[in-house]
């Protein structure tokens, strides 16, 4: 359940950021494509959870904390030389990227 329900929201709060960052990319506005991606994720983490925690408390999974909290981690740390370094990322790396969530999603899954 917490994992089509996260999956879920996450495409439906994503599909604008998305689109934007499609046209950025295509246009080679690589910057505007990752700050859309950065912002976007870092409000979502930050303003949104917040927000939904002075509502109510929100209660965490401890498998969440073993396991997903560790793969987030991990991917931040990959994408940091694309950001900090200004490494190009081209379609292999992409389709790396997402042969690595698609894996995360199956284990989920499993």
């Amino acid at each position: 359940d917490t994992v089509i329900g996260l999956t879920l929201v996450a495409v439906g709060t994503s599909l604008p950021e998305l689109a934007t960052t499609v046209m950025a990319a295509l246009r080679r506005h690589s910057d505007v494509a990752l700050g859309n991606v950065i912002g976007s994720n870092m409000f979502n983490l930050l303003a949104i959870i917040g927000i939904a925690a002075i509502v109510g408390p929100i209660p965490v999974d401890p498998a969440i904390l073993r396991f997903d909290l560790w793969v987030m981690l991990a991917a931040s740390l990959a994408l940091a030389p694309f950001v900090f370094l200004r490494w190009r990322m081209g379609r292999l790396v992409g389709a790396i990227f997402i042969a690595l969530y698609v894996a995360y999603l199956l284990m989920l899954l499993a």
